[in-house]
């Protein structure tokens, strides 16, 4: 596809404003400035001025940017042409952009967020995971019905992946699997006998005994290489957050609710995902799923990007693109069609101009609630404590979580994750329960919960009280 000729009918830049100066907003924030159909004057945080320093990091000098703590005062800012930096969207949201880009991460204030600028009929680049996962439905039919979008984003990996399945699907491809690499990569230095992920270092001396399959089924060296690599983190809730959203497009599914997850060279991928009778580890097809991307210090990463597996229906054409270095299994029966990349903020014009130029989602055109990230307990939880999300990978202390089945909340109903998020516990949780609506205290006022009872009603018919 041209994308010069695909968004040619532009008649000016698109109008942004970002919510959120982490690692994507910023890099959102630096690739804006070079991209000549779109404009990012307006940035939120929690902290004003974290905000301006994301405009400064820029090289903008100081007098460009303002400080706004009023709508008057960044109306005013933006009629002198200056970058405008706020602590709440509700300072800026009158002012004449067209897409709002929501990166906070966090559930309850990125539910608002998007609320705010739905109902002032912008679109929303929703790329707020935590927020798609329990309310993505709602929100996408809530603008539809203001003949706004919703959509995920380019530069992550659920709008990728939808992409390649979609264009998978388009040209016929009989599509086995699809999924995604984990975040961070398993490089092993057989030498030192370590594995280095996410800057870490772990000790892994029996590791080289399982670089290669040999006689072995795929599902065996699967197991082989969990247990030998028990000390590294194997599931994480972000991979299957973003499964979630891919899900709900798309209808593909998991095959088990905490995902397969092999540690997987790039040549073995088509082999994990294969049958279970022909030696991979798959019940079924048409699933989503994740691999920890292994490999040697000298080999090129999957950079947490997205694939899919198709059937190798012809075998002359497949032995012609085996030859020119295509993934293939070792059965000749399916083959690796991957995207190694995934470039946060850096690819996110893409999503933005084509909900203002086109009115397109790069996600579902309707997504629905195909299945729910539930919240599991891995040891005993006390009432009266809370449930507090944080680190990178935004999660829940003394929890882990899977994928089920979509379903409207009720009091003993699995709870979304991110709906348990920063809740306080009303009585005691047993380790290896689920928790439910009614083991958690929350606001009446929440945003999040209000948007996922009409999630409910308009998708299950109201909630299972």
């Amino acid at each position: 596809m041209n994308h010069l000729d695909y968004f040619a009918s532009a008649t000016r830049p698109v109008d942004t404003c970002v919510v959120g100066s982490g690692g994507f907003g910023r890099s959102f924030l630096a690739q804006a400035r070079r991209v000549p159909l779109m404009r990012a004057r307006i940035a939120v945080d929690v902290d004003a001025t974290v905000a301006a320093a994301g405009f400064a990091a820029l090289g903008l000098p100081a007098d460009a940017i303002a400080v706004c703590a009023s709508a008057a005062a960044a109306r005013e800012a933006w009629e002198r042409g200056q970058y405008i930096a706020a602590a709440d969207l509700a300072t800026v949201i009158d002012l004449p952009f067209d897409v709002l880009v929501e990166a906070t991460g966090s559930p309850e204030a990125g539910a608002r967020h998007a609320r705010l600028a739905i109902e002032a009929d912008r679109h929303v680049v929703l790329v707020s995971k935590e927020v798609d996962s329990v309310v993505g439905p709602i929100l996408a039919h809530l603008a539809t019905e203001r003949g706004k979008v919703v959509t995920p984003v380019d530069g992550d990996q659920p709008s990728l992946l939808i992409g390649l399945i979609t264009w998978a699907q388009t040209l016929g491809f009989d599509i086995l699997a699809a999924g995604k690499s984990s975040e961070y990569d398993f490089i092993c230095d057989a030498d030192a006998g370590t594995v280095v992920s996410d800057g870490k270092t772990f000790a892994v001396p029996g590791l080289p005994d399982h670089w290669h399959a040999g006689a072995r089924a795929y599902g065996e060296l699967a197991r082989d290489r969990a247990q030998t690599c028990a000390a590294l983190p194997q599931r994480a809730v972000p991979d299957l957050c973003e499964l979630l959203v891919v899900a709900n497009a798309t209808g593909f599914v998991p095959d088990r609710p905490d995902l397969h997850a092999p540690i997987a060279r790039i040549p073995e991928v088509p082999d994990f995902f294969g049958p279970a009778d022909e030696g991979g580890l798959l019940s079924r097809t048409g699933i989503l799923d994740v691999f920890h991307c292994l490999r040697r210090p000298d080999e090129a990463s999957f950079a947490g990007g997205v694939f899919v597996i198709v059937a190798c229906d012809d075998a002359a054409s497949w032995e012609l693109l085996l030859a020119k270095g295509h993934v293939v299994s070792r059965d000749g029966r399916r083959a690796l069609i991957y995207l190694p990349r995934h470039l946060l903020g850096l690819e996110a014009a893409t999503s933005v101009l084509d909900v203002a130029i086109h009115g397109r989602s790069t996600g579902a055109r309707s997504p629905r609630p195909c299945l729910d990230l539930v919240t599991r307990a891995t040891r005993p939880l006390a009432a009266g404590s809370v449930l507090a999300m944080g680190g990178h990978h935004h999660t829940i202390d003394g929890t882990t979580a899977e994928l089920l089945p979509a379903g409207p909340l009720g009091a003993d109903q699995p709870l979304p994750f991110y709906l348990a998020a920063n809740r306080r516990l009303v009585r005691d949780v047993a380790a290896g329960a689920l928790l439910t609506l009614a083991d958690v205290d929350i606001d009446p006022a929440s945003e999040l919960l209000a948007l996922r009872r009409q999630q409910d009603t308009v998708f299950f018919g109201g909630a299972r009280d």
